[in-house]
């Protein structure tokens, strides 16, 4: 595993390489909410028309819009003063209560 990077670090470095470039800017809320699903639908794109076993050989492709959708999500959070990983946190939890095992084990859907 790559060397670890704390949060902060992380941001830290994504605003340098903003900055560097002038590119805040361009980071309004919209857009940054916008190339925040047209990333993912880039992911998405990885694997349509592919099996599970046909995704062989697409990691690189994959990870990269994986890396490029959680780049602008940690843009649009810094941008709206939001806690990523607070957040992600306070949702586990609340998923936590909401979708107990005994109720939730085996279903896709809780209400099934």
């Amino acid at each position: 595993m790559a060397d670890q990077l704390s949060y902060g670090e992380l941001i830290g470095r994504l605003r340098r390489y903003r900055d560097e470039r002038e590119w805040a800017q361009f980071h309004t809320l919209k857009d940054l909410a916008i190339a925040v699903s047209t990333e993912a639908a880039e992911l998405l794109e990885c694997f349509l028309w592919r099996s599970d076993h046909q995704l062989d050989g697409h990691q690189g492709e994959i990870e990269e819009e994986i890396a490029d959708v959680a780049i602008y999500l940690v843009f649009l959070c810094d941008a709206l003063d939001v806690d990523l990983l607070e957040v992600m946190k306070s949702k586990l939890e609340h998923n936590l209560a909401r979708h107990t095992v005994p109720a939730s084990r085996g279903r896709s859907r809780p209400d099934s």
